[in-house]
């Protein structure tokens, strides 16, 4: 527990943790879930049945829905996330709240009451962009937190819009721009919001006047990240809670074998810095960027890692004889002998890139990977290479980061800002915590 963690607890509790398999969003929650069973406490996991694995390798109990729609395999995944990604913005979004956001909101609501009074549960965490469990959360009347996996994501004054990628606005410009952006988005949602208050009413909680307005009702909201890699603003709610990334693999990634580890091998031989290369874990039709990314890396004098994730087999991936490619590694067990890292800059990647001082070239594909790139280009700790670059062009910026000293030593900098709040400032288990005080 850090210097400054919330006052102690009485006794080990029961939490109910509430997740959906987003990909990046599960290995996060479920570290905080596996930080308080090592605390002693015990953890019920409600979630889909594709995280049954990982929430039980977590020391956790699990529970899939009963009655709100299931993501049951990485094929069923895959067809979901397809889905949403197709066509046009409009389209995208009405599948979203039908499939996730407001359609389904009641069974999401009552599966999480239900797990949380048979398990007894003293307090909820619940992922926070899914309306549904919060309302679920809020409506068992316990104490309850809402987890924002990556950067602080609810349209707020002061802050771009989640998934734009912009950087903060500096000038009357840039100001008009956002308030007109904020202003579009509470429109757009309005319909879903009030589909969401009829919920609400359902279960006997106040309406709320926006989308994520529930947010307001939780004990804490605490978001995933580091508080010196989001940007900032004076107008977040007093309940946000910046608690630190989680850092932990998930329970997937096995422990690479490096050829170099050969005890007949010596070192001396081979000289070449390793370039490890993760993509997204889940589908992002990220098959032909993987080998896009290996042509470049097979023009380069260097060692290659690519982990292809769930979503992709590593069969459909052409390798050069440099580049080994696998499934899944453990980054933290790479990322210590690692000179350099292409992501499509997802905030798990990014953070344990960052944390282990290692410099990143982006390449942002959606979600919030925009997000995260222009937080890394702020930093000074990576450059941006554009989704569709050829592979001389991914080669040049590899190359750029692994010759220029400036991006580890930015990535060193910011490694060293990320020991010093994990010792200095409160945990996400820190803040679960507290809310059996309030029992």
């Amino acid at each position: 527990m850090s210097s400054t963690a919330p006052a102690a607890h009485a006794g080990p509790g029961r939490f109910l943790m509430v997740a959906i398999d987003a990909g990046g969003t599960l290995p996060p929650m479920m570290g905080v879930a596996a930080e308080l069973v090592r605390r002693g406490h015990d953890v019920l996991v409600l979630a889909d049945p594709t995280a049954e694995d990982v929430a039980r390798a977590a020391g956790c109990d699990y529970v899939p829905w009963q009655t709100a729609p299931q993501i049951t395999s990485v094929d069923d995944q895959t067809r979901m996330i397809t889905e949403f990604e197709t066509g046009s913005p409009l389209r995208r979004l009405r599948r979203i709240r039908e499939r996730v956001l407001v359609g389904p909101a009641g069974f999401f609501a009552r599966d999480v009451i239900d797990a949380a009074h048979r398990h007894g549960a003293d307090a909820v965490l619940v992922e926070g962009t899914v309306p549904g469990m919060v309302i679920g959360a809020e409506a068992t009347r316990l104490p309850f937190a809402a987890l924002m996996a990556n950067i602080y994501a609810r349209p707020t004054r002061g802050l771009p819009p989640f998934g734009t990628g912009w950087s903060p606005s500096r000038n009357p410009l840039g100001r008009a721009r956002d308030a007109v952006a904020l202003a579009t988005i509470r429109r757009v949602s309005a319909g879903m919001t009030k589909q969401l208050n009829a919920v609400r009413a359902a279960y006997g909680l106040a309406p709320v006047d926006e989308l994520l307005g529930m947010l307001d009702h939780a004990n804490a909201v605490l978001v995933l990240t580091s508080p010196s890699f989001d940007f900032s603003t004076p107008h977040l709610p007093s309940n946000v809670r910046y608690v630190g990334p989680q850092l932990d693999d998930p329970s997937w990634a096995a422990r690479w074998d490096d050829p170099s580890d050969d005890p007949s091998a010596d070192p001396s031989d081979d000289p070449r810095p390793l370039v490890l290369v993760g993509l997204s874990s889940v589908h992002q039709d990220q098959a032909e960027t993987l080998n896009r990314i290996c042509a470049a890396l097979g023009r380069l004098p260097v060692r290659g890692l690519v982990t292809t994730g769930r979503a992709v087999d590593p069969a459909r991936v052409t390798a050069p004889p440099n580049v080994q490619v696998v499934r899944a590694a453990s980054h933290q067990q790479v990322l210590r002998r690692t000179a350099a890292v292409v992501t499509h800059a997802g905030h798990g990647t990014v953070m344990r890139s960052l944390a282990a001082g290692v410099p990143l070239v982006c390449i942002p594909m959606g979600r919030d990977q925009k997000d995260d790139t222009v937080r890394v280009l702020r930093l000074g700790a990576g450059v941006r290479v554009r989704a569709s670059a050829a592979p001389e062009q991914i080669a040049s910026a590899v190359r750029l980061v692994l010759e220029d000293e400036q991006y580890a030593v930015a990535a060193r900098t910011f490694a060293a800002v990320l020991a010093e709040e994990a010792r200095t400032r409160p945990s996400a288990a820190d803040e679960a915590e507290t809310l059996l005080g309030t029992r």
